[in-house]
């Protein structure tokens, strides 16, 4: 038993979820998002909950379980709070800069890294060395932030690079005389 897919779903005031032909949308003040839904899996919408259950015995059905009530859980608070990431830029000369939709970084290559940014993600920098991402599909949001890491991972002897906010970074000691 599935001790996170046994939890019902609270759906918040202003949010409205439909389960049709194989898809679930849920609809709130920050937009609409849809997921197709599992086989195995069994959507209940009832007043201001929604309950996940697997729809027969097999194994994959109690593999499912717990994985597609979350994923219903990200809709739900996509649509009402949405989700948000912060990146630390750490190094002399690193800096960011939101223009439109793109986003320039500078990490010290020869060249500048201009990146799009995808849509239903908006990202802001309110100073050089810090970049917020956030929008309503937790998957975009993350997936961002994990592409504009990619480009300087933190090291561990300086520090220098691209974290996330809280990230702690292991550092290591420099060679000794």
């Amino acid at each position: 038993m599935s001790r996170t897919g046994k939890k019902p779903i609270t759906v918040p005031n202003g949010v409205t979820a439909t389960v049709e032909g194989g898809t679930i949308s849920v609809k709130g003040p920050m937009g609409t998002l849809t997921m197709p839904t599992a086989d195995d899996i069994s959507y209940e919408v009832g007043e201001g909950n929604i309950t996940v259950k697997p729809a027969n015995d097999t194994k994959r059905a109690k593999a499912f379980w717990g994985m597609q009530r979350t994923l219903v859980q990200n809709l739900i608070t996509g649509v009402s709070e949405g989700f948000s990431k912060k990146l630390l830029i750490t190094g002399v000369g690193y800096r960011a800069n939101a223009q439109g939709r793109k986003l320039k970084l500078q990490l010290g290559y020869s060249h500048d890294v201009d990146l799009d940014v995808p849509e239903g993600v908006e990202v802001k920098t309110p100073d050089q060395t810090t970049v917020e991402i956030s929008g309503n599909d937790k998957q975009a949001v993350g997936q961002f932030a994990a592409e504009i890491r990619r480009w300087r991972k933190p090291e561990p002897y300086k520090g220098k690079g691209i974290k996330y906010d809280g990230e702690f970074i292991f550092r290591k000691e420099g060679k000794k005389k």
